[in-house]
C-alpha cells in the first residue's frame, strides 16, 4: 500500500512540543522558560515597523503579486551585500527570494533530486531538512559527527554513491551551535566539486557569527555557483520571522528551475516582507550589530555560567548562534526528559531525539536551548532550574 507524502515523516517537533505545555500551569513568580524555538521574540525595531506601515500605506504595488523570484531591489541589495561579506562576485540574476529559508531548502532539493536520490546530512540534523527530504521520498543519509559536533570531509566521501545529490550543511549550525571553520566548509565544497554533486549551505545564522569577517572564501571562487546553492534568512537578522522572508544564491541556470518550483507553491514570496528586508539591510547595519553583540553576550554568559551545571555531570556540547547543545547526566532519554522539565521545572526545551534517526542511541542524552530567547540575567535563572533537576531520573 502506498503511503501519503505527509505521512513519510514525523510530526513538526516545535509543535509537538508546544502540546507539553497543555494542562500545565505557570505563575508569576516561576514563569515558563521557553527555549524551545530559535526565534526573537520581540518585533522588528519601530523604525523597520514605521517604514512598513509606510510602504503598505503608500505602496499600491506592496499588494499585489511580484516577481516570482523577488523584487529587483531586494535581489540586487542581496548581491551587493553577499559580495560586501563574502568578497568575490555575486550579481542579482544568482539571487532568489523565497518565503523562508525553508522553502529555499524545498526549491533546492526539488531541483537535484528524483524519488530514491540521496542528500548527505550531518547528525544531529536540522529536523525541517530531514522532514522535507522524507516528504520529496529522498533518502538522508546520515554523517556523524565527532565528539566536537563537527563533520569529518573523509567520512562524507566513503557515504557518496550514484544517487548522491548532494551535501547539506548548516553552519552557524542548528541544532549545535558550532560554527564551521572556513577550512572545513572549503574541504566539503571541494568534495562535492569533485563529485559533481551541490553543496547546500545553510548560513541562516550567519548575522549572529562569533567570527569577525567572512566566515568562508566559497563566493571568490570564480566557479562557485556550479556546486554552491547558498541559503539565507531575513528573519532572524531583523526579527521578521513571521514575515517569511529566505533567500538562495546559486547559477542563474539553476534558479530557472527554482522558478518553477516557487511558482506552483507560493508564486512570489510576501511583498511586504521583501521591502521590510530591503529597508534593513539599507538602513539597519549598526542596529544588527549590536544585536550580534547582544548574542554573543547572551553566548558567552553561557559559557561562564555553564561550569554550575557541569559540576552536577552536564557537557556543554556546542555553543554558538542562538544555541547551546547539551548532555545531560540521567538515565532518561531526552523525549522522557522534555517533557518532564516542562511539568517540574517550567522549561520547554527540544530533546536531541529529534534531531537524530529514529531508533538511534545518540540523542538520548541531549538536549537543545535555544539561548538566545534568554536575557542574560535569565540565563541565571535557567541554569538554576537545571540544576533543580532530580539526580535520580
Amino acid at each position: 500500500m502506498s503511503v501519503a507524502r505527509t505521512a513519510a515523516t514525523f510530526a513538526p517537533p516545535v509543535m509537538e512540543a508546544r502540546r507539553w505545555l497543555e494542562g500545565v500551569t505557570f505563575t508569576q513568580a516561576r514563569p515558563l522558560i521557553n527555549v524551545s524555538q530559535a526565534a526573537p521574540v520581540d518585533p522588528p525595531p519601530r523604525a523597520l515597523r514605521e517604514a512598513m506601515a509606510e510602504i503598505a500605506l503608500t505602496r499600491d504595488d506592496a499588494h499585489l503579486y511580484g516577481p516570482v523570484l523577488g523584487l529587483p531591489d531586494l535581489r540586487a541589495g542581496l548581491a551587493e551585500e553577499t559580495t560586501r561579506i563574502y568578497g568575490g562576485e555575486v550579481s542579482a540574476d544568482q539571487i532568489a527570494i523565497t518565503s523562508g529559508c525553508n522553502q529555499a531548502f524545498a526549491a533546492a532539493i526539488a531541483t537535484l533530486c528524483a524519488e530514491g536520490d540521496e542528500v548527505i546530512l550531518p547528525v544531529p540534523w536540522y529536523f525541517n531538512h530531514k522532514m522535507w527530504l522524507d516528504m520529496s521520498g529522498v533518502r538522508s543519509v546520515a554523517l556523524p559527527t565527532g565528539t566536537d559536533l563537527l563533520p569529518d570531509p573523509d567520512q562524507a566521501a566513503s557515504l557518496i554513491t550514484p544517487r548522491t545529490r548532494a551535501i547539506a550543511l548548516v553552519s552557524p549550525n542548528n541544532p549545535a551551535g558550532v560554527e564551521y571553520p572556513p577550512a572545513l566548509i572549503s574541504a566539503f565544497f571541494n568534495l562535492a566539486q569533485r563529485h559533481g554533486i551541490a553543496l547546500i549551505l545553510d548560513e541562516t545564522y550567519r548575522d549572529f557569527h562569533e567570527r569577525d569577517g567572512a566566515p568562508h572564501d566559497l563566493f571568490q571562487r570564480p566557479d562557485w555557483a556550479q556546486t554552491l546553492i547558498h541559503l539565507y534568512s531575513f528573519s532572524k537578522a531583523y526579527r521578521l520571522t513571521g514575515h517569511r522572508v529566505g533567500a538562495m544564491a546559486t547559477g542563474a541556470a539553476r534558479l530557472a528551475e527554482v522558478e518553477k518550483f516557487l511558482d506552483t507553491v507560493a508564486i512570489c514570496p510576501g511583498q511586504l516582507g521583501q521591502h521590510a528586508a530591503l529597508w534593513g539591510m539599507q538602513n539597519l547595519r549598526d542596529w544588527l550589530a549590536g544585536e550580534r553583540r547582544e548574542i554573543l553576550a547572551r553566548r558567552a554568559a553561557i559559557a561562564a555560567g555553564f561550569p554550575k551545571l557541569g559540576a552536577l555531570g552536564w557537557s556543554l556540547l556546542g555553543l554558538g548562534a542562538y544555541f547551546a547543545y547539551l548532555r545531560h547526566p540521567f538515565a532518561a532519554s531526552s523525549d522522557v526528559l522534555a517533557p518532564d522539565l516542562v511539568r517540574d521545572q517550567g522549561i520547554l526545551c527540544l530533546p536531541g531525539t529529534m534531531f537524530h534517526p529514529g531508533g538511534s542511541d545518540s540523542g538520548k542524552a541531549q538536549l537543545r536551548i535555544a539561548f538566545a530567547n534568554l536575557d542574560t540575567p535569565g540565563v541565571g535563572t535557567f541554569f538554576d532550574r537545571l540544576a533543580e533537576v532530580d539526580k535520580a531520573r
